[in-house]
């Protein structure tokens, strides 16, 4: 059963990671971000104080926990206005997906440098054909002897020009079927035949976007992750970290709107009085906390039955916990704006940029509309449109 009170090691946690993100704070990323440049001094400190790597078997560098404490350091630096998106790619996603499926040689080469921060993994499904539909990927990987060929494309791609290696998903045929099953395969930034194109993005984040071409990429045996006929199995043991993931990242950022909206509301005063005094403003306020800390209480118990190995049962929460998540998020950044009305559109209050990353949590990694669908035919048992 999901625990509803932190253990004490959460707690600490928590506020650990909150006093590092303090240290930071929202001006540091916003510099960042104008300069063009990376978080690389935020990562570094992260990753020397064992946050990157909290979710890794000891045994490799890690902590030795989970998702359910990854989501808690990737919240509480949102809640303090420099969340590290890269959090949800590297360690949770391939991170995840290596200790749990990879071999020893590449459990040893690449999760102690994802651990430490040395280390950056990238991860490819997304395609623009495609979306996120592993039933509807292109890129291929033929073999070559006792290599791998893969060409396809992706779009859309987090962090590739930081990343030592890029995770792509890529379908291969099936030797009784011949039917494509998805699979697996670390493919170094290096590669020959592995191009990428920065993305121009009108949203504003020190993770770059980008689009990947890759071109008959020669690929060595022990480059595929896993097994290569249970390849669904291990993607989606990525997919639902990932959505846990960026439910802890909108629930940070919208607790970071919101302190700021309600700090404003208690000193600014017309009519000889707060507003948020006012219930006009006080309320919405209210509801937004309440929305986020059941968001909250959703994203813990998918963590919990991830790490607890029910993947199915963390399949439903996760992706509830993703929704519930993301509008919570949209709504208390809106309304954070609207208290501080101009304020919350000029450059000190720091707002302003919020409201389109915040959609961002209802867009990727994947929508809610296809979160509405999933739990219409998963939970609801209801017949499918498409």
């Amino acid at each position: 059963m999901t625990a509803l009170i932190e253990s004490d090691e959460h707690k600490a946690l928590r506020a650990a990671v909150g006093a590092l993100g303090r240290r930071y704070g929202r001006e540091y990323i916003t510099r960042i971000v104008a300069e063009g440049a990376h978080p690389e001094e935020l990562w570094a400190d992260a990753g020397k104080l064992g946050y990157l790597g909290v979710n890794l078997p000891e045994e490799y560098g890690g902590g030795g926990g989970g998702i359910a404490e990854l989501s808690i350091v990737l919240e509480e630096l949102g809640a303090a206005g420099c969340p590290l998106l890269m959090l949800v790619v590297s360690p949770a996603i391939c991170g995840t997906v290596i200790a749990r499926f990879g071999t020893e040689e590449q459990k040893r080469q690449w999760l102690p440098g994802i651990a430490d921060g040395s280390r950056t993994m990238a991860f490819g499904i997304t395609e623009p054909d495609a979306g996120s539909n592993s039933h509807r990927i292109t890129t291929t990987a033929r073999r070559d002897g006792a290599d791998w060929l893969l060409t396809g494309r992706k779009v859309f791609i987090s962090g590739v020009d930081i990343a030592d290696a890029v995770l792509i998903v890529g379908r291969t045929a099936d030797a009784r079927t011949g039917n494509l099953k998805p699979c697996l395969f670390i493919v170094p930034r290096d590669a020959e035949g592995f191009t990428r194109r920065p993305i121009d993005m009108e949203l504003k984040a020190a993770e770059k976007q980008f689009e990947l071409v890759l071109d008959d990429v020669r690929l060595p045996a022990d480059a595929l992750v896993g097994d290569e006929d249970a390849g669904l199995l291990q993607l989606f043991a990525g997919l639902n970290p990932e959505r846990v993931m960026t439910a802890a990242f909108a629930i940070g950022m919208g607790r970071y709107a919101l302190a700021k909206a309600v700090e404003y509301a208690r000193e600014r005063s017309v009519w000889k009085t707060p507003i948020g005094a006012h219930q006009a403003i006080a309320h919405p306020l209210a509801q937004a906390h309440i929305d986020l800390e059941l968001a909250r209480l959703m994203t813990q118990k998918a963590a919990h039955l991830y790490d607890a190995g029910d993947d199915t049962g963390a399949g439903e929460a996760a992706n509830m916990a993703k929704y519930a998540a993301g509008e919570a998020c949209v709504k208390a950044v809106d309304q954070a704006v609207h208290t501080l009305g101009g304020n919350g559109l000029t450059n000190e209050f720091g707002l302003a940029s919020l409201i389109t990353a915040a959609r961002v949590a209802r867009i990727a990694p994947v929508s809610r509309e296809m979160i509405l669908n999933y739990v219409s035919h998963q939970t609801l048992g209801l017949p499918k449109s498409y």
